[in-house]
């Protein structure tokens, strides 16, 4: 079993980016460092101002360069690509993604190191580099660059998979986790609290779930919903103890809960059943209501 801790740069985000550099560490399974691999490729496009101005690579230092799929650091990895091996990536899937675009088809098994963060160190920041500084990770950069005589450049690939070593070390030992151990983990759904964008940002999920449903039905039925927090959502729906509270958003009662709404005008409450738009949850409390009459 080989270990491969990889990072790409490239000329931006968008679909029609292509990979610039490609740097990985291959490790065996007692996590010693056996290859290091950093090379630069002409993508043959041009490197936008946004991609340079974060990795500081121009267009200049890539025009004598082979294309990516000439340079021996792929040719590698093609040879590494197997089931046996396991692939490191901090956000893997954008990595993987570009990879793609090389027609290279991933068999690897997977840690994905921004996932770890999420299910092992809640309410953090989970940026590469933020945790480079707020693990400590910086402190042991000297010692692994001076031994295999590599030199860090800031959001540098090489760099970024130095860091990257130092935190899946971190994550094997601070939380005594196997490599396998942690490939189960990526593929788990991560378990959130809080929403982290959206017209909730940092609310807590079960406080929007009692008090806006409507929003919580509506999101549900996004079809572009984060896998994770469509998990979180409906993990957190079922282990409810407090019920959802519906409340008209429009007319006469607006604002009102439509329990309250039954105790002094049942008629309206069986008017709005039948007439007015709103939403599935919403209608099923009042239907219950109703029938209960």
């Amino acid at each position: 079993m080989k270990i491969i801790l990889l990072d790409t740069e490239t000329t931006g985000n968008k679909e029609e980016d292509k990979i610039i550099q490609l740097s990985y560490i291959v490790m065996n399974e007692n996590l010693e460092i056996e290859e290091i691999h950093n090379d630069l490729a002409n993508p043959g496009m041009p490197i936008s101002f946004e991609a340079m101005a974060v990795h500081h690579i121009t267009n200049e230092m890539v025009e004598d360069k082979p294309r990516l799929k000439h340079t021996k650091a792929f040719k590698r990895l093609k040879e590494l690509n197997s089931p046996e091996n396991i692939v490191v990536i901090h956000n893997a899937e954008f990595d993987l993604n570009m990879l793609k675009k090389e027609n290279f088809n991933p068999f690897f098994k997977i840690i994905d190191t921004f996932r770890i963060l999420k299910h092992l160190i809640k309410d953090s920041k989970y940026s590469l580099q933020y945790n480079r500084y707020a693990l400590g990770l910086y402190k042991k950069e000297k010692e692994i660059c001076e031994k295999y005589n590599i030199t860090i450049n800031a959001h540098d690939a090489l760099g970024d998979v130095v860091v990257l070593t130092l935190l899946f070390e971190y994550l094997v030992k601070e939380f005594n986790k196997s490599v396998e151990e942690l490939v189960q983990l990526t593929q788990e759904p991560i378990l959130y609290d809080k929403f982290y964008t959206g017209k909730h940002k940092f609310k807590d999920i079960k406080e929007v779930i009692i008090k806006d449903p409507d929003y919580i039905e509506f999101i549900l039925e996004s079809a572009d919903l984060e896998p994770d927090l469509k998990y979180s959502i409906e993990h957190h729906l079922a282990n409810m103890e407090e019920q959802p509270e519906y409340r008209f958003a429009f007319g006469k009662y607006k604002g009102m809960l439509v329990e309250d709404v039954a105790e002094i005008d049942i008629s309206y409450l069986s008017w709005a059943y039948h007439n007015m738009k709103m939403s599935k949850g919403m209608r099923k409390r009042i239907g219950e209501i109703l029938n209960k009459m």
